[in-house]
């Protein structure tokens, strides 16, 4: 149950540090979602480091872990889980799976954000 306290609290710090960075870059820019990309690749350089700081040197907890990598930074940013663990499968020797998973989050997200938007589309017109 302490976890999910723990990842509770992360995810509200991440979700509110992303409206606030997306906010405040979609606001000096609003023809291209920079927002967007600052917070993934801001969120795929943070998991990285501190995975690495984790596996490497065993600095985390499991519970500072989820804090963090769960919490914080799923709320912050989704992507960044997503490169962890395509990283994770290709540096596993699982090229294979690693390249399977970059084009099932990718095309199948594209087509259910598509159906999504479709069926919204024919039931409230």
């Amino acid at each position: 149950m302490n976890n999910i306290f723990l990842v509770g609290v992360g995810g509200f710090i991440g979700s509110v540090l992303r409206y606030l960075v997306g906010n405040y870059l979609h606001q000096s820019n609003r023809d291209f979602p920079f927002g967007t990309l600052v917070v993934n690749v801001v969120g795929c350089f943070a998991i990285g480091f501190l995975s690495h700081l984790a596996e490497a040197h065993g600095m985390f907890e499991e519970h500072t872990q989820s804090f963090i990598f769960i919490g914080i930074l799923g709320g912050f940013t989704t992507f960044s889980s997503f490169g962890n663990e395509t990283i994770k499968l290709a540096r596993d020797s699982q090229v294979m799976n690693a390249f399977a998973n970059v084009s099932a989050n990718v095309i199948l997200g594209l087509i259910a954000v598509w159906l999504g938007r479709a069926l919204a589309a024919m039931v409230w017109r």
